[in-house]
């Protein structure tokens, strides 16, 4: 395993309502990594050395309120954070590039690949939600829970412990400190409060309509062992019959496989990687999808004109 000697310059990136941090290493094809929520950059600590050893340029970013981002967002959820993969994208302006996240990282990752085919080359998703997996019920129940137990002075410890809980299976050694970092960070001015929002807008529902109209490659690697479904093997059946992704379910791994089973996650990555289509053909197809699309819109428009007597 290739571990990180020393920490990453944080850079920022200004947003309309806010700031975003990342880090920047490596130089080579562009893999744009995102951790899920409440948790650091950190989580990806044992597999980003990795892929920049192998020839990548991987950019680690914080969901907003996290970490070292702002505080100041209103929105939040899987839309907010496709918008910002892809405005970090243009701002490295180094794209096409992999997209790689975790829980609801991987389904904003999903959401801009849909939205912007031209700026994605593959999707590396860790037991991301390509669909909601809760009843309606059950999301106004949590809901309820999250307000009541995300607030001070016990939100940021009750995230940690919780946090810990999702690691079913292998326990890394690090799984303590990493808690220790997150609650810690919780506890920051600001931060619990935008942690609960995003627990009470988040809404996995907008990510099922974009699975067929992503183009990218994908590799999926789900945790066997992930509480949050009731069949991670199902669910991975369900990936590759939707998405056409690529799957790998790992053994004695709950929720995250960037964590608990780095290794395998970078043994899985790398090839994948190395099969993806050039850039500049990336770039051309999503370019001429783009334009398609556009003229279906415009025909449609000016259909719906004609039938309404050129009304606007």
């Amino acid at each position: 395993m290739t571990q990180r000697q020393t920490s990453p310059v944080v850079h920022h990136l200004s947003r309309p309502a806010g700031r975003l941090a990342y880090t920047d290493e490596g130089t080579g094809p562009l893999v744009v990594a995102v951790p899920g929520m409440g948790d650091l950059r950190a989580t990806y600590d044992d597999v980003a050395p990795a892929l920049v050893d192998a020839g990548h340029r991987v950019v680690v970013m914080d969901l907003r309120g996290h970490g070292d981002s702002g505080t100041t967002f209103a929105t939040h959820g899987d839309e907010a954070t496709a918008s910002d993969y892809v405005a970090l994208v243009e701002h490295l302006d180094a794209g096409p590039a992999v997209l790689l996240g975790s829980s609801m990282a991987a389904s904003a990752a999903v959401v801009a690949a849909a939205e912007r085919p031209d700026l994605v080359r593959g999707l590396v998703l860790l037991d991301g939600f390509l669909r909601e997996p809760a009843s309606h019920a059950k999301q106004r129940a949590m809901r309820l829970l999250y307000r009541a137990l995300f607030v001070r002075p016990w939100g940021a410890a009750a995230w940690a412990s919780f946090y810990g809980t999702l690691v079913k299976g292998r326990r890394p050694a690090r799984l303590s400190a990493h808690q220790a970092a997150i609650r810690a960070n919780l506890s920051e001015p600001g931060r619990l409060r935008s942690f609960r929002h995003l627990c009470l807008q988040l809404d996995h529902s907008v990510v099922e309509p974009r699975v067929p109209r992503v183009q990218a490659p994908a590799l999926a690697i789900f945790g066997a062992l992930d509480p949050d479904y009731a069949d991670p093997v199902a669910e991975a059946a369900w990936a590759e019959a939707s998405l056409g992704a690529t799957t790998l379910v790992l053994p004695e791994v709950g929720h995250y496989p960037q964590l608990q089973a780095p290794d395998e996650v970078v043994a899985a990555v790398l090839p994948f990687l190395a099969g993806l289509p050039d850039a500049a053909a990336v770039r051309a197809t999503g370019e001429q999808e783009a334009r398609g699309t556009g003229e279906r819109d415009e025909r449609a428009t000016g259909e719906r004109g004609a039938r309404s007597g050129g009304r606007g």
